[in-house]
């Protein structure tokens, strides 16, 4: 950049002016002093790059002859004077001002600076003032109201602030007033709508407010042009402007304009350019504006106009090039008649809500360039005509209904740019020649359902390839190799497809990639070294910051060299790979991560310390590893920690106290660990925690009553842990509670009446503590359960709870006396008893006595006493009317008890061989268990020649009747729920019951009972075995329902807990299938299992067709939803009992497809 040799002092411009004045005494006073405000102007101006002003403006040469200056050839005075795009900086010398007979100032397309001088408007001559785009700051001078002159005031450009004066409007000369790109507020002065001469108003792109004049048209006979884009105008669009009977162009987009479109607007004749868009209209497009024949632009988006577009638009708008009227809320079909709009360059409909098929007429639109109908309902298929669209250069029409193949037609676009098609239900492979056009930059078919392969030579036709986006379809096959030939790719996503082989290792060409999402498929590693070479390779791609390579089976180990990633990284997933070995210390590079997920791998070892250097780390998922050791004292550092995820992992010590003040955290959760300590009062800093999970760890010690300030917590689980003392009243506080699990601990006292006081608590577990007294009655505690509760000896309340009614004093009070003694004498006593009648009862099985005892025999302990006669009464003499099921074993009927309360009554076919063991079964199982997912028990009535299980009530019948009767239906969602019902409640018969497992042994969709709110409880244990130290146990009667039974039942009668994985992964395949496993259709080597597993990649063939539809929104998320649901199925069921995974990793895995099938 040259600077100007000539800029000169003050004091020697003076000095040179008095030898210019010596040289030329004949020169008059009026043009040295033009030569003088030149010579000033010179003096301002910083920097001339162009050397111009300091090579040509030299007093050698007479004025009139400089670069820029016109002088009138009479008296030599200066007219005009230009010096436009000089790229010149500095500011406006006040001198311009002597420019007494300047009619011309234009400095317009350069850098001055400051404030305009006021002298500007001495200028009385002036006609023409051009000093757009420019870095002027300031207000505008009023003074510019004295040039009586102007014609044309060109302001636009700069950083002008403060109001529009309203000396303006004296300029009654006035033709076009441009005042745009500032940053100028208030209202527009309305007396400027009263000057007549104005041609055009040019305000866009300012801050300016208020309302328009409702007759401002009514003085503007001249008015051409209208711009009053990007402000903040608010109120109703004048009526009047269809006064305006010269408009050609109006642009009032981006504002906050409300109402109707006037209908007015439709009688200007010579309306060209129409911009409305983005402001909050609504109602109909008046259709007057249909017959605008002059009109080119037609622009109405982002507003909340409805209605139907006529049949015939385009009869009368043969000048059409643009319409845009995306993001309306205009209905029925797109008319055909837009093929008459023969000029057509830009079709913008989407995001509305059109139906019916794209007009085929389109595709005779030949220079059309753009088409958007994305967004709406549009069904049938794309138009193989759109192949004729030689000009054309986007085609968006995603988001809408839109079935078929991709023509193949459309790769004849050999002009196309940007190509989206996703979310739609398109079948079919993608036409190899659309790969083939290298004008393509962006290729987004994400989230259909096609298939096929990638071609091979994918990266040899696509050099301006900026985004390839194919997630979510059906594509198999490999990746091609050649993927890393397009250099100029910024965003690859393959994302949940079925994609097999290895993952290119030259990924690393891509160095200009910022996205890359693969996740959700069946890629590998390379089978050569346990290291994965891909991921090394990325090192080169300096500009990345997405890496989602989540579920996929790539094995190996990570390599150390992932810390080299690009320093842009801000988010890597890569849970559920079946990674191996170490988290690389050297991840702790990656210091603007944002987001890490490794979870669900089988990462061993410790947490590096070097995550500590995260220090912008707002996700962490490390859960459902092998990490041992302690929590590093670094992760309590992380100051914008959101969520943490390490649970499931067999982390050990304390937690570092740091991170419990962490003040951003929402979700933690820690649980299944050997976490120690006591929980610290700092625990109550967390201020922003919603979900906190410290379960099954070893903490120890008293709940802070802190916790009680943590007043955002909606879930809370401290369960299986070694916490002892009271429950903190404090927790009343938690307001905003929804479910609170505190089971499983030692603690003591009585649960806080100030609970009651939490009203949105949905769930309590308060069972296996020592807790005492009196269970509150009031809030929450009115609709829960004894199963939140059981297992504290010390407790009593009301009767529904099922356990001792509490006594009252004099005053009303429960009161506590006996318990005492009930601890030192009754205990003691009836623990004698059962264990003389536990050995009576031993003997007389040894001795194989078949007569059964004339006697009531009440198997479940303390429980409500109910006589034969009670239910015989309750069931109406178990009558047909009150039968609610039937099978082998007997019969299942509807009772009500003496108080009211609705009840099952299970009665048992006495004459079925295995009645009497039946019922013995089921009642040392179910006196024992209590679990949310179980069926509860009442009481149980023996005599001679009747036994029957008084059961709890289960409203809505079996998952049976839900999944085969007509009138009833279960979503997705629902059929998940149960399913983890089911599986939550094997769970606890398998794991966490007892020292020895409980087996079902008969698991099927008849044995799955429903409460009011849908609630899966397991139920019917009449066969189900109580296993010893070993696992699994001979049987040598056939176990369980044909179909459901695991092979090894039948052929070496071996009683497992597997056992019942198989047949809760045979019921799974059948709850989302809706197929029985006896179906017609399966026979000879054909099973539910083999007929699932042979179209494991086409799940939608498989799953009931009820459940979810290829045109729903988020499709490819719910598929992948059930095609791991099947996954898990076959796993379960695999031939072997030893392959087979056991509940707990069946109930974790479920819970993670139910998170994000949540979340859409």
């Amino acid at each position: 950049m040259g600077k100007n040799s000539g800029l000169f002092p003050h004091t020697s411009v003076f000095l040179m002016h008095c030898w210019v004045a010596f040289l030329s005494p004949t020169a008059s006073l009026a043009n040295l002093a033009d030569e003088l405000s030149l010579l000033a102007m010179k003096a301002h101006i910083t920097s001339d790059s162009k050397d111009v002003l300091a090579t040509n403006w030299s007093t050698t040469t007479s004025y009139c002859n400089w670069f820029g200056v016109s002088c009138d050839a009479a008296r030599q005075r200066v007219i005009a004077l230009d010096l436009s795009n000089m790229d010149l900086e500095g500011t406006i010398a006040p001198q311009v001002g002597n420019l007494s007979f300047l009619v011309t100032l234009d400095l317009s397309n350069n850098s001055f600076h400051a404030s305009i001088p006021n002298e500007i408007a001495k200028c009385r001559e002036l006609r023409q003032l051009y000093l757009f785009n420019n870095r002027l700051t300031g207000s505008i001078p009023q003074a510019i109201g004295n040039l009586s002159k102007l014609e044309q005031l060109y302001l636009g450009g700069n950083q002008l602030t403060g109001e529009i004066p309203r000396e303006i409007s004296h300029l009654l000369s006035l033709k076009i007033l441009s005042f745009r790109s500032n940053n100028l507020t208030a209202s527009i002065p309305s007396a400027i709508f009263n000057i007549s001469s104005l041609q055009y108003i040019g305000l866009t792109y300012n801050s300016l407010s208020g309302t328009l004049p409702m007759d401002m048209c009514y003085s503007l006979p001249k008015l051409r042009g209208l711009y009053l884009s990007g402000n903040q105008l608010s109120g109703k669009i004048p009526t009047s402007l269809g006064k305006c009977g010269r408009l050609e162009e109006i642009s009032l987009s981006f504002n906050e304009f409300m109402g109707s479109i006037p209908r007015g607007i439709g009688s200007l004749s010579v309306l060209e350019v129409l911009y409305l868009g983005s402001n909050n209209l609504e109602g109909e497009i008046p259709q007057t504006l249909f017959n605008l024949s002059s009109l080119r632009n037609f622009e109405l988006g982002s507003n909340n106009l409805g209605g139907i577009l006529p049949a015939d638009m385009c009869y009368s708008l043969p000048r059409l090039q643009v319409i845009n009227l995306s993001q309306n809320q205009l209905k029925g079909e797109i008319p055909p008649s837009l093929s008459n709009c023969g000029e057509l360059q830009v079709l913008g409909l989407s995001i509305n809500e059109f139906i019916g098929r794209i007009p085929s007429g389109i595709g005779n639109l030949s220079g059309i360039e753009k088409i958007y109908l994305g967004g709406n309902n549009l069904m049938g298929t794309i138009p193989s005509s759109f192949g004729n669209l030689s000009a054309l250069k986007t085609l968006y029409l995603e988001k809408n209904k839109i079935q078929g193949n991709i023509p193949k037609e459309l790769g004849h676009l050999s002009e196309l740019q940007y190509l989206s098609l996703a979310s739609n239900i398109l079948t079919g492979s993608v036409p190899e020649a659309i790969f083939n056009i290298s004008n393509l930059q962006f290729i987004v078919l994400a989230d259909n359902h096609l298939s096929g392969n990638l071609p091979s030579s994918i990266g040899t036709s696509l050099p301006q390839l900026e985004e390839l986006l194919i997630g979510g379809n059906y594509l198999s096959g490999i990746i091609p190799a050649s993927i890393s030939n397009i250099t100029k790719l910024t965003r690859l996503d393959l994302s949940y497809n079925l994609l097999t082989g290895f993952v290119p290792k030259d990924l690393g060409n891509l160095r200009s990639l910022q996205h890359l999402g693969f996740g959700n498929n069946q890629l590998s590693g390379e089978y050569s070294t346990s290291e994965l070479g891909f991921l090394t390779s990325l090192s080169n791609c300096k500009f990345l910051r997405n890496l989602w390579i989540q579920d996929n089976p790539l094995k190996g180990t990570l390599p150390n060299s992932l810390g080299n990633l690009s320093l842009s990284l801000q988010s890597i997933n890569a849970s559920a790979c079946q990674f191996k070995g170490v988290i690389p210390a050297g991840i702790g590079n990656l210091t603007n991560l944002i987001e890490l997920g490794l979870g669900d791998n089988d990462l061993t070892g410790m947490i590096p310390t070097t995550l500590g250097q995260l220090k912008k780390l707002q996700r962490l998922y490390i859960a459902g590893n092998r990490i041992h050791g302690s929590v590093p004292n670094g992760i309590g550092h992380l100051a914008n920690l959101v969520y943490l995820f390490l649970s499931s992992n067999q982390l050990s010590g304390l937690v570092p106290s740091s991170l419990w003040s962490l003040n951003r955290l929402l979700v933690v959760n820690l649980s299944s660990n050997f976490l120690t300590g006591d929980l610290p009062v700092e625990v109550g800093s967390m201020k922003t925690i919603t979900k906190l999970d410290l379960s099954q760890n070893q903490f120890s010690g008293h709940i802070p009553s802190t916790m009680g300030q943590l007043g955002g917590l909606v879930e809370l689980s401290l369960s299986k842990n070694r916490l002892q003392g009271p429950i903190p009243r404090e927790f009343g506080n938690l307001l905003s509670l929804e479910s609170l699990d505190l089971s499983w601990n030692n603690l003591s006292g009585a649960i806080p009446r100030s609970l009651e006081a939490l009203v949105s608590l949905k769930y309590l577990n308060v069972s296996f503590n020592k807790l005492e007294g009196e269970i509150p009655d009031k809030g929450p505690f009115a609709n829960f359960t004894t199963e939140s509760f059981i297992s504290n000896a010390g407790l009593c309340g009301a009767p529904r709870f099922q356990i001792i009614e509490c006594e009252k004093d004099a005053s009303g009070q429960s009161r506590n006396a006996t318990s005492f003694l009930l601890k030192c004498i009754l205990i003691p006593v009836v623990a004698a008893m059962v264990f003389v009648a536990f050995v009576v009862l031993i003997r007389r099985r040894r001795s194989k006595s078949k007569a059964p005892a004339q006697v009531n025999s009440f198997h479940l302990g303390k429980l409500r006493r109910i006589s034969h006669q009670e239910l015989i009464y309750a069931t109406n003499y178990f009558g047909e009317d009150n039968m609610i099921g039937t099978g082998s074993l007997g019969m299942v009927h509807r009772g009500v008890l003496s108080d009211g309360s609705i009840v099952a009554v299970k009665v048992f076919n006495l004459e079925f061989q295995g009645a009497f063991k039946s019922f013995d079964a089921e009642c040392e199982i179910m006196r024992n268990i209590q679990h949310r997912n179980l069926v509860k028990i009442i009481s149980s009535c023996s005599i001679l020649n009747f036994k029957a299980l008084v059961l709890e009530y289960m409203p809505n019948g079996s998952l049976e009747k839900w999944l085969y009767s007509h009138n009833y239906c279960l979503n997705l969602v629902q059929r998940l729920n149960i399913m983890i019902d089911v599986a939550s409640a094997l769970e606890y018969l398998h794991h966490d019951f007892s020292v020895n497992p409980v087996v079902h042994c008969d698991l099927k969709p008849n044995n799955v009972l429903l409460d009011e709110e849908m609630v899966a409880r397991l139920g019917d244990f009449g066969i189900s075995k109580l296993l010893t130290e070993t696992e699994s146990m001979e049987q040598t009667r056939t176990l369980g329902t044909i179909g459901y039974m695991a092979p090894e039942y039948g052929s070496e009668g071996i009683v497992s807990t597997r056992g019942d994985v198989y047949s809760y992964g045979i019921m799974m395949m059948e709850t989302f299938a809706r197929k029985k496993p006896t179906d017609e259709m399966f026979g000879g080597e054909v099973t539910l299992r083999s007929w699932v597993e042979s179209l494991a990649g086409r799940v939608m063939e498989v799953v009931d067709g009820n459940l979810v539809r290829r045109e729903d929104q988020h499709f490819g998320i719910k598929e992948s939803c059930l095609r791991s649901i099947m996954a898990l199925a076959l796993e379960c069921t695999t031939e072997s009992p030893r392959d087979r995974i056991d509940m707990k990793e069946v109930v974790v895995r479920l819970k993670k497809i139910r998170i994000k099938l949540l979340v859409i």
